[in-house]
């Protein structure tokens, strides 16, 4: 009797069947700041309850630098924030590094960058083409020493959508030859030549790691990223699976270590 082949990319099934949760560079062993990223589903957690508390909480897990959050305003309406900005910069010490021109919103379409330090030089927002609204953050940052481009991205849920946005982020990430972290819910799970992401290779990575972030309550699909150019400056990516965050969203965070030692540190 033939056993039926998996259906999945053999990266994503074998990592489903190991149960990764982590991936970690063995050349880069000096840490020195955390990036995360976490889709926090408009703080409507995994049980159906709207509970923003939840939410911060696992925000606090996570004991990031640098944090992307996305859908973190209403959607319609007069999309205002759903967070606490100010009890976060209490207990986490982060701070949003963009000012809405929407009186009520927290971020752009949804995104918010969050620091813990450093200083900012640069904010912009990106319009992202495609049939459903869409934007990404670019903020300039000087952390810890060294300087960084953090691109914060919500992509579509179309295919098509999300291989011309992951192009305008590529373009957007080019105007700048310094260090740069991409990293949002990129709403892709292929990692083989079907995947709408394949335009960021070589200048991105690592593309091909495939550690499942959703649904949170049992996590099959890698559709939460953190890329870097260049990719080395990536030392461990690990999927932040806890009760709450199982339960604060549908979507569990990712969090990055990533080196700051020359030469990204500036002189």
């Amino acid at each position: 009797m033939h056993q039926k082949a998996p259906t999945l990319p053999s990266a994503i099934f074998s990592a489903i069947q190991r149960g990764n949760r982590r991936y970690q560079n063995p050349q880069v062993e000096q840490w020195h700041a955390t990036v995360a990223s976490y889709n926090v589903h408009k703080c409507v957690g995994a049980d159906g309850k709207f509970d923003p508390e939840r939410v911060a909480t696992v925000i606090n897990e996570l004991d990031a630098d640098i944090i992307a959050l996305q859908e973190a305003d209403e959607r319609f309406g007069r999309r205002a924030g759903l967070l606490d900005l100010r009890g976060l910069e209490n207990t986490a010490k982060l701070v949003p590094v963009f000012q809405s021109d929407h009186a009520h919103s927290h971020g752009w379409h949804g995104n918010i960058i969050l620091a813990r330090e450093g200083l900012v030089s640069k904010v912009r927002s990106l319009k992202l083409p495609g049939v459903e609204p869409r934007g990404a953050l670019i903020a300039d940052l000087e952390i810890k020493g060294a300087k960084l481009r953090i691109i914060a991205a919500h992509l579509g849920l179309l295919r098509r959508s999300r291989a011309k946005q992951a192009e305008t982020l590529l373009d957007a990430a080019r105007a700048d030859e310094g260090p740069t972290i991409l990293m949002g819910d990129l709403n892709e799970w292929r990692v083989a030549r079907r995947s709408s992401l394949m335009s960021l290779l070589p200048h991105f990575g690592p593309l091909d790691v495939a550690l499942p972030s959703f649904p949170s309550r049992m996590p099959f699909l890698a559709l939460d990223r953190i890329l870097a150019s260049p990719q080395q400056i990536i030392s461990s990516i690990e999927v932040h699976d806890s009760l709450l965050a199982r339960k604060a969203s549908d979507h569990l965070p990712i969090k990055a270590r990533i080196d700051l030692t020359p030469p990204v540190h500036l002189p």
